[in-house]
């Protein structure tokens, strides 16, 4: 799968999350874009999924509007000993058929899934 991890995230979380291609938002040379055109250009680039510890995102997006899944890292901070509990949680998540809805991965394996459409 396809991942792009947003500008609040690490890139050294692309070796937690193996046999994905995983980017990083400076990478693609987006780390000015805002969210929504930053989501939208993520989908244009044929991004599967959107990594992101912003617990707001999906209280300043359109969950029906969304243009690709987006996973939301419910960790305490973006230091790596915080990402790697809640790594092979989005491997799993990301093996799996995501629809275009933000997930929130805790820590302990639990994921809330919160969107308006079931659509792929």
């Amino acid at each position: 799968m396809k991942v792009l991890l947003d500008h609040n995230l690490l890139r050294r979380l692309r070796g937690l999350l193996p046999g994905h291609q995983v980017k990083t938002t400076r990478e693609m040379r987006w780390e000015n874009l805002k969210n929504g055109v930053l989501l939208a250009a993520a989908a244009g680039a044929g991004f599967d999924a959107f990594l992101s510890i912003d617990k707001n995102l999906r209280y300043q997006q359109n969950l029906s509007q969304l243009p690709l899944p987006v996973i939301v890292l419910d960790c305490a901070s973006n230091a790596l000993p915080a990402l790697i509990p809640v790594a092979p949680h989005v491997c799993m998540l990301l093996d799996g058929l995501l629809v275009r809805n933000v997930y929130i991965v805790a820590p302990n394996g639990t994921v809330d899934r919160i969107g308006a459409t079931g659509a792929p």
